[in-house]
């Protein structure tokens, strides 16, 4: 497992130690290719998984079964050369993972993964600034729920902007405010975006 720091994620040593006596050899593995291929790649748990994102992005994630391991990239649809499994196949590009065989070389996913870093850095997607575009409607929100913007403020960036994307991504006014209410109620009580699946 990589070295701790801001980088790796704590819950990533619990999941491999409880894992099946032959899944840890892989995750261990995977986890050393990944860092060792992307330096700058942070550890998260989402869904009860291990994913790896690199500058705002997701960029591949692990997961071990009971007789298998999966491993996959987020983009892997738009990736050159990577194989494509049909759905009940397995987790991710690579099948039914039950050794380091099963994996392709060292060589081929550092390559596999330079080429998803590839994809997130030209991702020109625009990232709103929450400190310079709050929208007004969320700014009175926030104005009559203290609680809310206590706790907001207190969040990362990357959880402001996961917030902030939400609510400007609705289509409809009706969907926008529900979600402005929710989002008030969820920070009020410290709750991040995606805080269902941080447990």
């Amino acid at each position: 497992m990589a070295a701790s720091s801001s980088r790796h994620h704590p819950r990533f040593d619990a999941y491999v130690a409880d894992a099946a006596p032959f899944a840890r050899p892989i995750l261990v593995h995977l986890c050393a290719v990944v860092h060792a291929a992307c330096p700058e790649v942070e550890e998260t748990i989402r869904w009860s998984r291990p994913f790896f994102d690199y500058r705002g992005s997701t960029l591949c994630m692990m997961s071990a079964l009971e007789a298998h391991c999966g491993f996959g990239f987020w983009r892997g649809r738009e990736m050159e050369g990577l194989p494509q499994q049909e759905r009940g196949e397995g987790i991710g590009q690579f099948g039914r993972i039950g050794s380091n065989e099963d994996l392709p070389s060292k060589r081929a996913l550092t390559a596999f993964i330079k080429a998803a870093m590839k994809l997130a850095e030209a991702d020109t997607k625009p990232v709103p600034k929450i400190e310079a575009a709050m929208p007004d409607d969320l700014e009175l929100a926030f104005a009559s729920t203290p609680g809310a913007v206590k706790h907001f403020d207190a969040f990362s960036p990357r959880a402001k902007r996961e917030y902030l994307e939400w609510i400007v991504e609705a289509r409809r006014a009706e969907t926008r405010a529900a979600r402005i209410a929710t989002m008030m109620e969820w920070s009020a009580e410290g709750k991040t975006r995606h805080w269902k699946y941080q447990k």
